[in-house]
């Protein structure tokens, strides 16, 4: 099964949104062998999931962290290095979008996240900003989609 997160940059109540994330990964994850979970790495939530998934994964559930990288630049590499010596991601990977302008990239890269997840775990509260614009690509792949705004 693969996860993918989309979420707002800044937001609040951090502790109680890792909670919820964590138990609806725990929820979705009975009886699967491997989760494979999809983050941007930008802003707050990006970061209350990537701590959940590492959280998680100390609890033996086999989960893969891994961080979906919008650039192929020597910055972004240096970033996925520092990245990985925090422990916060496993893996990197970078989709096939480098055709794309970097003006469109976190874009491209969100929608490619969207695509190849089974489910994504959002945390939208307004109908503006990228976040939003990744969780209309999963409406319109029917995704199967857990806004954390409606359980809080």
């Amino acid at each position: 099964m693969t996860i993918a997160f989309a979420g707002h940059a800044f937001i609040t109540s951090s502790g109680k949104v890792k909670e919820i994330v964590k138990e609806q990964i725990r929820n979705h994850a009975v009886g699967i062998g491997r989760i494979t979970c999809y983050l941007g790495g930008y802003g707050n939530f990006d970061e209350i999931c990537a701590c959940a998934c590492r959280e998680l994964k100390q609890e033996e559930y086999g989960i893969e962290v891994v961080y979906v990288s919008p650039y192929f630049s020597l910055q972004e590499q240096a970033k996925i290095k520092e990245m990985q010596r925090s422990g916060l991601y496993d893996t990197s990977i970078y989709p096939p979008i480098e055709k794309t302008p970097p003006r469109f990239a976190i874009l491209k890269r969100n929608e490619w996240m969207m695509t190849n997840a089974d489910l994504v775990i959002a945390y939208v509260d307004h109908s503006y900003g990228g976040a939003y614009k990744s969780l209309q690509v999963a409406k319109r792949k029917n995704k199967k989609i857990i806004n954390i705004c409606d359980l809080l």
